[in-house]
């Protein structure tokens, strides 16, 4: 077998880990969101989520071999300038991405905020893929992958067909957290080819992201102040332990599945445990059972119309 086939995952693989990055990242914006609800404050609550992934990390980079080689060819990389500093910055994305959960999901539910990310994705997907910005290189824009695309986009539409009732920033947000995660899942791939480990990638984004929502509360404290209480409930603090495993799945899993491809599979995961957390625990601006299951119809549609490799049919005489 040759180098080139053993690297190769099969397709249910690729898209069977992207579909349960969705469901953890869907699970993870809702206690996010729930812990900035209960502090009062969703800045607070993202320091939390990040800065207890970035614990977890830190023990495993020092514990595990791979961890260790994989900080030292990041030091190598920095210091001979095969690195560049554009792939150490994932983190901002991460950032915002933990930022918006706990600020806006306890207001609008996961199902509202996970069709913004949905239609974010979508399209800076297809543009990363088309510059050649992930590690699979320039991967072509198909029909295919535009007609799924597209349906991912209509499904994000569907949820605010009946309107809303909530600030439109908190609507914007998720867009761009969408575009920020396709962007990340490009960067932190690039990085873990360069270091040879996905862990070491997802270190990085950590300490970027952490830094960020660091200054982030420092400014929020200096104007509202600090918050008064925080939750004993221990399952409110395990965002960031969730946080980490879906980045590293998907640092190692985008060389095999391109930015697009991760990011509709990780739309089927996250939108349909997204309809079945606002089902069981509804928030007030969570759309209707019916939209729900339109919208959850048209991401998983979208997935298969742009994985499935489609075959021309043989003209009949020739």
């Amino acid at each position: 077998m040759d180098r080139v086939t053993a690297r190769r995952l099969p397709a249910w693989i690729g898209l069977g880990g992207a579909a349960l990055i969705g469901i953890l990242t869907a699970v993870q914006a809702r206690i996010n969101g729930q812990l900035g609800i209960r502090i009062g404050d969703g800045f607070a609550a993202a320091v939390i989520s990040f800065g207890s992934g970035l614990l977890v990390l830190v023990v495993l980079s020092a514990a595990l071999p791979q961890g260790r080689r994989g900080f030292g060819a990041l030091a190598t990389g920095l210091r001979e300038r095969r690195i560049p500093i554009w792939m150490l910055c994932g983190g901002v994305a991460g950032a915002l991405s933990v930022a918006t959960q706990s600020l806006a999901v306890g207001i609008i539910g996961v199902a509202l905020f996970t069709v913004g990310v949905v239609a974010g994705q979508t399209v800076s997907g297809l543009l990363l893929d088309r510059a050649g910005v992930g590690p699979a290189g320039v991967v072509a824009v198909t029909p295919a992958r535009l007609v799924g695309g597209a349906l991912a986009v209509l499904a994000a539409a569907v949820s605010l067909a009946g309107g809303v009732h909530a600030p439109l920033v908190l609507l914007v947000l998720p867009f761009l957290v969408g575009a920020g995660i396709a962007w990340q899942s490009a960067v932190n791939g690039r990085l873990r080819q360069r270091v040879g480990t996905p862990l070491t990638a997802t270190l990085v984004n950590f300490i970027g992201g952490t830094a960020v929502l660091g200054v982030a509360e420092l400014v929020h404290t200096a104007i509202a102040g600090p918050p008064t209480s925080f939750p004993s409930d221990p399952w409110l603090y395990i965002g960031g332990v969730i946080g980490v495993t879906y980045i590293f799945l998907a640092a190692a899993l985008v060389p095999y599945t391109g930015v697009l491809l991760l990011g509709l599979g990780t739309v089927v995961g996250q939108v349909v445990t997204s309809v079945l957390i606002d089902a069981l625990w509804p928030t007030e601006a969570a759309p209707t059972v019916g939209a729900s299951l339109l919208m959850s119809t048209l991401a998983i549609l979208s997935v298969v119309v742009a994985a499935v490799p489609w075959r021309r049919m043989p003209r009949r005489g020739h």
